[in-house]
């Protein structure tokens, strides 16, 4: 287990949030965020997962703006958690609306949800992975949330490693931080709809492990169960992900590929051999990722409740 901090934030990330944010107007904010998160995964540990994703999933379509929260309008467009790359899969919401109620009762109007969600992201990696990174607040939440967006922004679990890339590079993200926030997938689970093509045709794939994966996933798709994502450590945000990749078990094809490229090869092996120093890339990383597309100022709004727009 790993205990890591990273006091240093890159400027591009400062100049539009920072540190201490609600130091005096709500300065109980990230308390609240983290015992309710706490809380929360000492009764379920994959709801840490889900809000690492649910963050994940949120700064990829509009920026992270809180956008993902919103649900769909009765007889209006839907929203981006109606989208199958989000529902059934996504978890957390119950989580960020309930952090966002303990704030409203004693400071109303002042947080935003996307930076609820932001925290509890942080403190989740905390509780997993014992890995601990300043949030830098400031976020505003989104006025919109479409369908739409999702599938030309977030990555398909079928991706190349080039694909992958490019699909990061769009998001300010270098090669090396897609390769280190992908360790998130050492913890959670995943549809065996998301990885069947993998299980059945991929020769890759570990056989004992895919020995293990058939006997929960069928063939033919009669059932649609879930798998961790990390068989040596699923419920342990950690770098063992890595090692589990090097040696045919990735469980997603964007998962093995990611061994498998010469473009990405090379940051997996460093990441499998080194988990204090992926840890601090993590939170670097994660800090950049939680600083995209992010409106400020007079930007947005600060909702009263995550999943409606005032």
């Amino acid at each position: 287990m790993i205990m890591m901090f990273v006091p240093k934030m890159d400027a591009a990330v400062s100049s539009s949030l920072r540190m201490g944010f609600y130091r005096r107007s709500c300065p109980a904010a990230e308390s609240i965020v983290a015992r309710t998160v706490r809380r929360a995964v000492s009764q379920n540990p994959g709801i840490g997962a889900g809000l690492i994703r649910l963050h994940f999933h949120d700064c990829f379509v509009r920026g992270c703006d809180g956008s993902v929260l919103l649900k769909s309008l009765p007889g209006g467009p839907k929203a981006e958690r109606d989208h199958p790359a989000n529902n059934p899969g996504l978890r957390g919401f119950n989580v960020i609306s309930k952090a966002k109620r303990r704030i409203e009762r004693i400071c109303p109007n002042t947080v935003s949800c996307a930076d609820i969600l932001a925290f509890a992201a942080r403190d989740s990696s905390q509780i997993l992975g014992r890995i601990n990174y300043p949030v830098p607040a400031g976020r505003r939440d989104g006025l919109v949330s479409s369908f739409n967006e999702v599938t030309p922004n977030l990555p398909s679990p079928r991706l190349t490693a080039d694909q992958l890339i490019q699909n990061f590079a769009r998001k300010g993200l270098s090669a090396d931080e897609m390769v280190t926030l992908s360790g998130a997938h050492s913890i959670g689970r995943s549809r065996c709809s998301s990885f069947s093509d993998r299980l059945y045709n991929d020769t890759t794939l570990d056989r004992n492990y895919a020995a293990t994966l058939k006997a929960t996933c069928p063939a033919n798709g009669a059932s649609d169960p879930t798998v961790a994502m990390d068989p040596a450590t699923p419920n342990r945000l950690d770098n063992t992900y890595y090692a589990e990749l090097r040696a045919g078990r990735g469980l997603l094809t964007t998962d093995q590929t990611l061994a498998e490229s010469p473009a990405t090869r090379g940051y997996v092996d460093v990441n499998a051999r080194y988990g204090v120093a992926w840890a601090a890339k993590f939170g670097r990383a994660m800090v950049k990722m939680g600083s995209i597309d992010v409106l400020t100022g007079n930007h947005g709004e600060i909702r009263r409740r995550c999943s409606m727009i005032n």
